[in-house]
């Protein structure tokens, strides 16, 4: 059994070699059964959420490399980890054998995970926003947002980066490690205007309440929804939906889970057939993604246990 601590993983993986292994996965496919919630209430404390991701490699005929893995990620999601100065998520990834289930590498999934969401959106991105995207705007400033901020680089000119959140402190650090990177990133205070001024908004939050408005985008807007990873939880308003032609991670995953889709759909703001394609019916070429340059897009992501597979078999075999 192999070990990969966070150095390990971070050492391992980089974009845009991990989008062209997420898209590969998504193109090939694997067996990922939806995620599974598990609430923990905590006395006087918000409620935390234990999460568990299997996912195994289909075995494909004629080819000798399918099927010889399987793999579960353990997360945990503690909202108010922010006030101990620990990240709300931690999680642990064990990649198995499916010839023989043993356990051949335990991995750092919080790594694991920062990782593989920022190639998933850059995937994402690759087919649903404009080619010329040069100004990004990261709203929120936890551990996800750096590699988001990189995926969206790896695979669009970006030139300007914008970094929102409701701790400036923690925004302008963000701003800070970005800028010593050789990224022109800077802290904005006035939401409303950094919308109005993107080519691609990213969010990763924690937040119950819309936080970006339908009304502020422009055409040509590319949203990354990243963060709202339950029904009751959401990042964009009822106006996003109604403007926006909607893409999904998986549909599976967007239907049972996404607050951003599934409370419009309650609502009858949007009806099932609003969600146009997911990741895999656009690397298959069943969707071509982005129509036009006027279009508005939204990419909804919750996460899919295929592509910590897919990340944690690359990284496996590269090391």
């Amino acid at each position: 059994m192999r070990f990969f601590d966070g150095a390990a993983v971070d050492a391992g993986l980089g974009y845009p070699a991990l989008v062209d292994i997420i898209e590969a996965a998504f193109a090939r496919g694997a067996i990922a059964p939806v995620r599974h919630h598990h609430a923990i209430a905590l006395d006087g404390r918000p409620e935390a959420t234990l999460l568990l991701m299997p996912a195994w490699e289909a075995r494909a005929p004629g080819s000798a490399l399918a099927g010889r893995y399987a793999g579960v990620k353990s997360v945990t999601v503690f909202p108010d980890n922010g006030l101990r100065g620990k990240p709300a998520v931690f999680g642990t990834y064990l990649l198995l054998s499916a010839e023989t289930g043993e356990t051949l590498a335990v991995m750092d999934a919080t790594r694991l995970t920062a990782w593989r969401t920022g190639a998933a959106s850059a995937l994402a991105s690759r087919y649903l926003s404009r080619t010329d995207a040069s100004r990004l705007l990261m709203v929120g400033a936890g551990a996800l947002a750096p590699h988001l901020v990189r995926a969206h680089a790896s695979v669009r000119p970006l030139r300007e980066v914008a970094i929102w959140n409701r701790t400036a402190a923690h925004a302008r650090a963000l701003a800070d490690a970005l800028t010593a990177s050789g990224m022109a990133a800077s802290v904005t205070e006035d939401l409303e205007a950094a919308v109005r001024d993107a080519d691609i908004i990213s969010t990763a939050t924690l937040s119950s309440e819309p936080l970006i408005r339908g009304a502020w985008l422009r055409p040509g807007t590319h949203v990354d929804c990243v963060g709202a990873f339950k029904p009751s939880m959401r990042e964009t308003d009822d106006e996003v939906v109604r403007r926006a032609r909607i893409f999904v991670d998986t549909r599976g995953g967007a239907f049972g889970e996404a607050g951003d889709i599934l409370q419009p759909l309650q609502a009858g703001v949007i009806g099932g057939e609003a969600v146009l394609a997911d990741l895999s019916e656009l690397v298959r070429g069943q969707h071509a993604g982005r129509g036009s340059a006027e279009e508005i897009t939204l990419f909804k992501s919750v996460g899919a246990a295929i592509e910590d597979l897919a990340a944690a078999i690359a990284l496996f075999e590269q090391r």
